[in-house]
């Protein structure tokens, strides 16, 4: 792969250029990539990224393969959906983080050099994230109303993909909504500010308002507008960007409209607009609540979802001549135990305590820290003295999730330290030992399948390690 190769040793020859100031060992015969952890790990995610953005994405319409195989130069023909398709964004993102990180702390030169490129590149790609847009009208628990959200899978042409129903749901709002954020703080363009605000109405949209028996919101996300079932990932992915919002709009008289069910008669609809930041915050609590009380298992992580509803397929219920989402009730708490429905709440906790100063969010999100390190993370399994995650499914894109809610915790519980070293060390063995062509295997502590033709790697899963990579070089800066 002879571009992917040219691409390679530019940014190696940019990192030397850009390092050459860097210390080096007390000899002065180390090269800085061996003595700078920071810089090592964003030059590492850079290059992973660039490699990963050729491979996986064609034509103008910024079209992505599932699969690629470094060995074979192939990419596969099925396309990703628009969650695999947010990861490359989310590469993206924390590298133009980890950039202006690196420039704040005194070093501008890769921040001059790269920072305008990963920008555009940033712009192809929300740009060709249309062309998973769809339109269609949903009825939801407070009204009726027409949205354009983004479809699991692509359409053939810009705002043309298939919604309707279980055609759209709603983790995968929450993921981009994170990540246009994140754009949004790290370049200022309003149009990421204003695409992640339209989202998270949607998103909220379907919090299940009703009232219960007791005279209670019954709460919840479903997994989307066409599902019942009530998912950790439908839920705690949006606790960290509406905290976010929070902190965007606080002391600011920006007013939102807030959709309820009177608690009285417990069927009359109603509205009040609200300040956007006590808007934002009370759902980042109320989420965050739901998930802790109806997930949260005995050993301390979280199960996937509520199962056993009631209804069990969405239905409309007639209010006053009205059409509405009839609520629903769920009973049953299903697992397995995964690290990302975890690592959401950590995030959450830690987002939580910085705002608020309750103590109870740093409590919970130590207890959580440290439960999920020893249930999810088994050393010595595959080389002595290192920590495996289990990597079947989804899961390497899942634990960097995990990563990140230790990241994200480490301000206010310095121990997670250790859990975060463990991802560094993870990634730094398969690179330092499997990096090939490139890219990194899926099983970064046993490497590549002897078959060549059996080493198809995911998208999401390269630009997972990447952003890990760049999110572990940020932390290494302002630790």
């Amino acid at each position: 792969m002879k571009k992917n190769i040219i691409v390679a040793i530019g940014s190696l020859l940019c990192f030397f250029i850009c390092a050459c100031d860097k210390a080096k060992s007390d000899d002065g015969t180390t090269p800085p990539e061996d003595t700078n952890l920071a810089t090592r790990s964003l030059t590492r995610a850079m290059e992973i990224t660039d490699n990963a953005l050729e491979a996986y994405f064609s034509g103008e319409g910024m079209t992505m393969a599932r699969y690629y195989n470094p060995y074979t130069d192939r990419r596969s023909d099925e396309i990703g959906s628009v969650w695999m398709y947010t990861s490359a964004i989310e590469a993206v993102t924390a590298i133009l983080h980890a950039l202006e990180t690196e420039k704040e702390k005194g070093d501008p030169s890769r921040y001059d050099a790269h920072f305008n490129r990963y920008e555009q590149e940033l712009m192809k790609l929300y740009d060709g994230a249309e062309y998973y847009l769809g339109t269609f009208t949903l009825t939801s628990y407070t009204g009726s109303n027409e949205w354009t959200v983004y479809g699991v899978n692509r359409g053939n042409s810009k705002g043309g993909a298939r919604v309707e129903g279980i055609e759209n749901v709603y983790d995968d709002q929450m993921w981009l909504i994170r990540e246009f954020l994140e754009a949004y703080k790290v370049t200022g363009k309003m149009e990421f500010l204003n695409k992640a605000e339209y989202l998270t109405e949607y998103v909220l949209d379907g919090w299940d308002c009703t009232i219960d028996e007791n005279g209670n919101e019954v709460g919840g996300i479903s997994w989307g507008p066409g599902y019942v079932t009530k998912h950790a990932c439908s839920n705690g992915p949006m606790i960290s960007p509406l905290v976010w919002l929070h902190e965007l709009y606080k002391g600011k008289s920006d007013a939102v409209t807030h959709h309820y069910i009177d608690m009285t008669d417990r069927r009359t609809r109603r509205q009040k607009q609200m300040s956007k930041a006590d808007y934002y915050l009370m759902f980042a609590k109320k989420i965050y609540d739901w998930q802790k009380g109806a997930l949260l298992r005995s050993d301390g992580v979280y199960d996937d979802m509520m199962g056993g509803c009631t209804p069990g397929s969405p239905q409309l219920e007639q209010i006053d001549g009205v059409s509405y989402r009839r609520g629903i009730t769920c009973r049953d708490r299903v697992g397995p135990a995964i690290t990302y429905n975890s690592g959401t709440m950590l995030s959450g906790a830690a987002d939580l305590y910085r705002v608020t100063g309750d103590d109870k969010y740093r409590e919970e999100g130590t207890a959580l820290a440290n439960a999920t390190f020893s249930y999810f993370a088994k050393k010595g399994v595959n080389v002595a003295d290192y920590y495996t995650f289990d990597i079947s499914g989804f899961r390497n894109w899942f634990n960097g999730v995990l990563m990140r809610g230790y990241v994200d915790l480490y301000p206010a519980y310095r121990e997670s330290g250790e859990y975060i070293a463990a991802f560094q060390s993870n990634l730094d063995y398969a690179y330092e030992r499997f990096f090939y062509n490139g890219f990194l295997p899926t099983n970064l502590l046993v490497g590549w399948n002897r078959d060549r033709g059996k080493n198809d790697t995911e998208g999401m899963f390269t630009f997972a390690f990447a952003a890990e990579y760049a999110v572990l070089s940020r932390y290494e800066q302002t630790k």
